[in-house]
C-alpha cells in the first residue's frame, strides 16, 4: 500500500468523491495510513440523473462498508450547465472540464470551511483521462476562496492504487461507468465509437 501523510499533519480529510470505483482504492489507501477520510459526494455534471443516483448508490454501499460518513451535495444539474455554457463542444481535459472541476471543488472547500475541515482532496486525481494540472489548479482556486483550507494535491494513480481499485472494482462488483458523466463527454463517447 502506498505510504501517505497529510500535507498538513491532519488525520482527516475532506474527499470529493466522483464515484465508487475511483474512490474505494483511495478510501483504503487513507484508512491504512491512519487518515480518515468524510465523503463528499459533488456531483452536478452527471448526466442523466438516473445515472447520478446509480453513481451515488453506489458510493454510498462502499462508504458505509467501512463506517465512514457520506455528505450528498445534492444535484443540481441546471447550475452546472449554466456555469459551462458555450463550452459544451470543449474536448476532454478543455475547458469545459476545467471549469466543472472548479464548480465542484469549491463546494468542497466551502463544504470543508463550514464543517472544520482543514484539508481536501480529490478522487478526479486518480483517473487518467482527467488532468492533474487542471485538477490542481481548479483545487488550489477553491482554497484561495476559504481561507483556512487548503487542497492537498496528490496524484492518486500511482503506488499500485489503480491495480487494487480493479480488484475492488470485481470484489464489490461496482457498477463502472464509461464516460466521465456528463452528457457532453457522453456524446463524444456515442461518436467516437
Amino acid at each position: 500500500m502506498l505510504k501517505i501523510q497529510t500535507p498538513n499533519g491532519e488525520n482527516k480529510v475532506l474527499l470529493h468523491s466522483c464515484c465508487a470505483p475511483c474512490s474505494s482504492a483511495i478510501i483504503e489507501c487513507l484508512l491504512e495510513n491512519g487518515i480518515r477520510p468524510t465523503i463528499f459526494y459533488c456531483n452536478p455534471n452527471i448526466y442523466p440523473q438516473e445515472e447520478y443516483e446509480i453513481r451515488k448508490n453506489e458510493a454510498i454501499r462502499f462508504v458505509t462498508s467501512k463506517n465512514l460518513d457520506f455528505i450528498d451535495a445534492d444535484y443540481d444539474y441546471a447550475h452546472w450547465l449554466h456555469t459551462i455554457k458555450g463550452l459544451e463542444n470543449e474536448p476532454e481535459r478543455g475547458g469545459r472540464c476545467l471549469k466543472c472541476f472548479i464548480l465542484r471543488l469549491t463546494e468542497t472547500a466551502r463544504y470543508a470551511s463550514e464543517h472544520g475541515f482543514t484539508l481536501f482532496t480529490t478522487t478526479l486525481a486518480s483517473s487518467r483521462w482527467k488532468s492533474l494540472e487542471q485538477i490542481n489548479k481548479a483545487g488550489e482556486q477553491a482554497a484561495a476562496l476559504y481561507p483556512g483550507t487548503q487542497f492537498w494535491k496528490q496524484n492518486w494513480r500511482k503506488g499500485g492504487l489503480q491495480d487494487r481499485r480493479n480488484e475492488l472494482l470485481k470484489e464489490y462488483d461496482f457498477y463502472n461507468q464509461q464516460y466521465c458523466g456528463c452528457e457532453f463527454s457522453m456524446q463524444m463517447k456515442k461518436k467516437s465509437v
